[in-house]
């Protein structure tokens, strides 16, 4: 008799422990109104919301990058011109901060190394050296402040020994079109006549 009793009150025990176990974790998962748990089924649509907004991320960066570099007319140019010094001397005017300040009669900021940036009449010209070759060679990326935002010409410039002088030829790419007759001009009046009239390296009359 006592151990029937024993055994009915732990079943009774069991079943309310099993039923408070079952109430409580019910109140955890909070339901739908179709009865349906809330936690899983959000997840896809984040996913897919997130994949959307990716896609459209991916998309419009490709938009950008192919709205960045617009392609505008572009040209070439030649000049050659003589100066009454050797080389190494011309080629210390193109790269000498102060010589340049002197034949540009303009504040100017000049790194004269591969790689180093430059600046001209007053922001006017900026630039950055590509090559240098000692009485050789000045490469540089070169523009005027008016150019399309970002776009460089590439000059060359090649120093040749004439004995007591020096021939200078200029190579000009990338130049855009409508710029052509200024680019030539300021080359010609602000670089070789002003260094000449600076320094006195007018060549001679043939």
């Amino acid at each position: 008799m006592k151990q029937e009793g024993v055994k009915q009150i732990s079943n009774a025990m069991r079943t309310y422990i099993e039923t408070l176990k079952t109430e409580f974790t019910q109140g955890m998962i909070l339901p739908t109104v179709n009865g349906e748990q809330l936690h899983p089924a959000p997840q896809p649509v984040r996913k897919a919301e997130e994949r959307k907004v990716t896609e459209s991320g991916n998309s419009s960066n490709a938009l950008k990058s192919k709205s960045v570099g617009v392609k505008i007319p572009t040209c070439k140019i030649n000049l050659k011109d003589t100066f009454l010094t050797s080389p190494d001397e011309l080629y210390r005017v193109f790269i000498t901060q102060e010589m340049i300040q002197a034949f540009t009669h303009s504040p100017a900021v000049v790194e004269a190394d591969k790689g180093g940036k430059f600046q001209l009449l007053d922001g006017s010209v900026t630039g950055e050296f590509i090559e240098l070759v000692p009485e050789k060679q000045v490469a540089m990326k070169w523009r005027f402040k008016s150019w399309p935002e970002g776009h460089f010409a590439t000059i060359n410039l090649t120093f040749i020994d004439k004995d007591d002088e020096t021939e200078v030829r200029l190579e000009g790419k990338g130049i855009p079109a409508s710029e052509e007759e200024r680019t030539r001009e300021g080359w010609q009046r602000y670089y070789f006549e002003g260094i000449k009239q600076t320094f006195g390296y007018g060549a001679r009359l043939f």
